[in-house]
């Protein structure tokens, strides 16, 4: 017969865990990890030299251009809320070269503004209420056509239509000349909107018998401007002359919000 068994019943389990220390192991893992991470950021915040001082001062860069970037949006309600200026139809009240901070046409709106738009025309500033660069009516940035393709264009909204009217015979005869709403694609006017002009330009926008662009539909503008920093733009134009191929500048605008508008130049016959 036979007598007690002494000891316990074998575990199945006890030979794998013994013989396996991943489960401990890990933790020191993890802790070797993070204290690597640690090490690479210590090195790369106190570098005086080498690629570590230029990766820092890159990404110091960017940081500070997007937190800029992110209030200046705040304030303007659009993207990108700066413009540079690259031609000069806007002179002398806008030059090439100026950047033009924007903000969202409703903000900052007169009393003398279209009802719904936000934008004050020439026309009705004239009583001397609102004045922005240098001259009566707001100065907006809008999209040619609405097309959003097409380079913006930064003119002074001068006259507001509505569907129907003959605007040419509405308008001051001298942005005219002789022509008729006969003759102009955008007469009488397919819808309301605005009637534009650059301030160095001799005629409306809309003038010609193709027009620059037709009467400018509320919901094409993209905003309008409300500070001009004289010469600001000259740098980002000239560096992207230099530099578009390589994608850098075209990067750095787009984080900064800087945008190239046209103010598009009339050449007259």
């Amino acid at each position: 017969m036979d007598g007690p068994r002494s000891g316990r019943p074998p575990d199945g389990n006890d030979d794998s865990s013994a013989g396996d220390g991943s489960s401990i192991d890990a933790p020191a893992n993890r802790g070797r990890e993070r204290s690597q991470v640690r090490d690479r950021l210590c090195r790369l915040l106190n570098a005086d030299s080498g690629p570590a001082l230029l990766v820092r001062d890159v990404l110091t860069v960017l940081a500070i251009v997007s937190v800029i970037g992110l209030v200046l949006f705040g304030v303007s309600g659009v993207w990108p809320p700066m413009v540079a200026i690259e031609s000069p139809s806007m002179e002398p009240n806008a030059n090439v070269g100026d950047m033009v901070f924007l903000v969202e046409e409703q903000r900052f709106a007169a009393l003398s503004s279209v009802d719904g738009t936000g934008v004050a025309t020439h026309e009705s500033g004239l009583n001397g209420e609102h004045e922005q660069f240098g001259k009566p009516g707001d100065v907006i940035v809008f999209e040619p056509n609405g097309d959003e393709r097409e380079t913006p264009i930064i003119h002074r909204a001068h006259l507001w239509v509505e569907e129907g009217d003959d605007w040419v015979r509405m308008a001051d005869p001298d942005y005219v000349g002789t022509t008729n709403c006969e003759i102009v694609s955008s007469c009488p006017a397919a819808h309301d909107g605005f009637i534009t002009k650059g301030d160095a330009n001799s005629h409306y926008d809309q003038r010609d018998p193709q027009g620059m662009t037709d009467v400018v539909k509320p919901e094409w503008i993209v905003g309008k401007g409300l500070i001009r920093v004289p010469w600001l733009g000259q740098v980002r134009l000239t560096l992207e002359s230099v530099l578009v191929t390589g994608g850098v500048v075209t990067s750095l605008a787009t984080v900064a919000g800087i945008a190239t508008v046209s103010d598009r130049i009339r050449r007259d016959p």
